[in-house]
């Protein structure tokens, strides 16, 4: 019997189907929780981040580490593994849209309803209505975050399933029974090629994570073993690059050949070569904005991960959502000053290292920011190379800290 991967919109009777799905099929249900729990057996990433890989919203600063697109080619490579077992098994939630359209022994599932209807369901379960709405809401909008992570496309696009049911009026039973009959089509049987594809899935995910760790983001594809790698950023020396991506992916066991091609959106341009590591994650909060601006520019060609916000009020609602490892803060700013931010940091982010960088600060002031835990204190103007050992000091202490940890 295929497997099913099953994604469900919140309140579609989810968990009232996925039971009657097991007893009906005999299959066991694998979860995302499933899911990140061996991936964390097997060390390869740290929970949260997995977590946060899967329902959070792209970090700005994935751009300099890549840890999105690194944690989901840790869960690839689980949920390869688990589908070359050939245990057959219900995958549900988000891993399940992981799962290649090529692997067609693996019948995929949308159960989907509009959002009053769903809204209705949860009211019958005891949800206020102003409450479930904004469930539906945060659901939805997580996501759409993690299909256009993948796809580019928005989580209940019919092209990302092999059927797709509309709940309307229909109960539990009938949904079950649509799926049994989809299940029971020719077109859902293992065959050689379903089979070779989970396998190509699995190198795939390998391939990912070795080119990602040396900083190298392009997109792979896999067919019988043989890898090919597209390249959709810009490079200065093509066949430079070309020969640095072919040594990394072909050093990954199970590859048999390596083919580099110029992508969708390649472009001539300066591509830097130089050994990768997690750049610190700073969060610039200054109302210079040409300032910070500059700053910024100059701190991402020292391999740093900059973003830049303009007032503390901003620097709070950022940090709520999205961690900085240093946060280089100016005093002087319209509505709340840079003390205030100081002191709401450390209280509930401690391990963030801020930096006080100001041109309007007096003696009092750094003895303050110091006493509120405050890592250095910097009058300006002070150079970029100043301003970066710092940040790079503060980033060494970070990193020790989580090594003791």
């Amino acid at each position: 019997m295929p497997s099913v991967a099953i994604f469900c919109s919140k309140f579609t009777n989810e968990k009232e189907i996925l039971h009657k799905l097991r007893t009906l099929l005999g299959l066991e249900v694998i979860t995302d929780g499933d899911i990140i729990d061996e991936a964390c057996d097997r060390q390869l990433a740290i929970r949260n981040k997995l977590e946060q890989a899967l329902y959070k919203k792209t970090s700005v600063f994935n751009q300099f580490t890549l840890e999105r697109e690194r944690n989901v080619a840790h869960l690839k490579f689980i949920l390869a593994e688990r589908l070359a077992q050939k245990q057959n098994e219900i995958y549900y939630g988000f891993t399940s849209l992981l799962i290649p359209n090529d692997i067609t022994h693996v019948l995929k599932v949308l159960v989907i309803d509009s959002s009053d209807m769903r809204c209705k369901r949860a009211v019958n379960e005891g949800i206020p209505e102003k409450e479930a709405a904004q469930i539906i809401r945060e659901e939805d909008i997580s996501a759409y975050s993690w299909t256009d992570f993948l796809f580019h496309k928005e989580a209940f696009d019919k092209s990302l399933y092999d059927i797709v049911i509309p709940v309307g009026g229909k109960n539990s039973d009938d949904i079950i029974n649509l799926i049994q009959e989809n299940l029971n089509k020719p077109a859902v049987l293992e065959t050689e090629e379903s089979i070779q594809a989970v396998k190509d899935f699995a190198l795939t995910a390998k391939v990912e994570n070795a080119l990602l760790s040396k900083g190298q983001r392009v997109e792979v594809e896999t067919h019988n073993g043989c890898v090919s790698l597209k390249v959709t950023k810009g490079s200065f020396n093509f066949n430079r690059l070309t020969e640095k991506l072919s040594a990394i992916a072909g050093s990954v066991p199970g590859v048999k050949d390596v083919e580099v091609l110029q992508g969708k959106g390649h472009i001539t341009s300066i591509y830097r070569d130089q050994n990768f590591e997690l750049p610190p994650k700073v969060l610039l909060v200054d109302d210079e904005k040409e300032y910070v601006q500059t700053l910024s520019e100059r701190l991402t060609t020292r391999n740093m991960g900059p973003y830049a916000v303009y007032d503390g009020q901003q620097a709070l609602n950022f940090v709520d959502t999205d961690k900085p490892d240093v946060m280089v803060l100016d005093l002087k700013m319209p509505g709340i000053n840079g003390i205030e931010v100081l002191q709401q940091i450390k209280k509930t982010n401690p391990n963030i290292e801020v930096i006080i960088l100001t041109g309007h600060g007096s003696e009092a002031d750094r003895e303050t920011c110091m006493n509120l835990g405050a890592y250095a204190y910097l009058q300006k103007p002070t150079d970029v190379e100043k301003i970066s050992a710092t940040i790079a000091e503060a980033y060494k202490k970070i990193t020790a800290k989580k090594a003791i940890a």
